[in-house]
This record gives C-alpha cells, structure tokens and sequence, in this order.
C-alpha cells in the first residue's frame, strides 16, 4: 500500500487538492472564495490528467529522427484535454467574476445568506 502512494503520489495530490476545493466550495459563503474553491477543483483535475498521460521513458509525440514508433512517444490526447479544459476554465471565471461583481453592485455583499436573505425580502413586497 504505501509503496502504491509512493508511486502514485501525483494522483494522490491531485485527489488532495480536489477534496480541499469541493470543501471550499461547499463551506464558505463568500462568493470569491468559492470561486477559488472551483478553480483548485479544476487545476487538481488538471493534474490528475496529465500525472495519467504521462509514461516514464517517452517523449512529447513529435516524431525526431525518423522514429516512428508508438511506443517511443506519450498519448497526446491528455494534453490536449488539459489545454482545452484551462481555456474553458479561464472562461468560466471570468464570467463567474463579472456576475459576482454584478451581484455586489446591487448587494453590496459577497455573503450568499445575505444576498438569499435580501432576494427574499423582495419577493415578499
């Protein structure tokens, strides 16, 4: 067992860093933190992708040489995920970012009870 965590110890910090921002996101009220919470969450997934592309004695797929071999290189796709999945994340943020700005604008608060309690309040009149 410990030996496996040993070898492994890239997928357990992503795991780590995944549980501290799922916790993050679920236990504070602020909304920035909560925005913080969410990108560990997806950097953590970030690094679970590519501890799994990687393969101990490859190299990027870029062919040098004329080695044309599969099993002289590392799967691109991993890569590729992670790439993609910090585009879309950089764009999630940034939109989750104007409507938190948005929302303390007319709240004046980042606290979510206050803003669920004020949302009441005018529902009620």
């Amino acid at each position: 067992m410990g030996s496996n965590l040993l070898a492994n110890y890239g997928e357990a910090v992503a795991m780590i860093l995944f549980g501290i921002g799922f916790s993050n996101l679920l236990l504070q009220k602020n909304l920035i933190k909560k925005i913080i919470g969410l990108n560990i969450m997806d950097t953590a997934v970030y690094l679970f992708l590519a501890e799994k592309g990687y393969i101990a004695g490859r190299v990027a797929p870029i062919v040098v040489d004329n080695v044309t071999s599969v099993e002289a290189y590392i799967n691109p796709v991993p890569s590729g995920l992670v790439l993609t999945g910090i585009v879309v994340s950089v764009s999630v943020t940034a939109l989750m970012l104007s409507l938190t700005i948005r929302l303390y604008r007319r709240y004046h608060t980042l606290d979510l009870d206050e803003i669920s309690t004020m949302l009441k309040r005018e529902e009620e009149m």
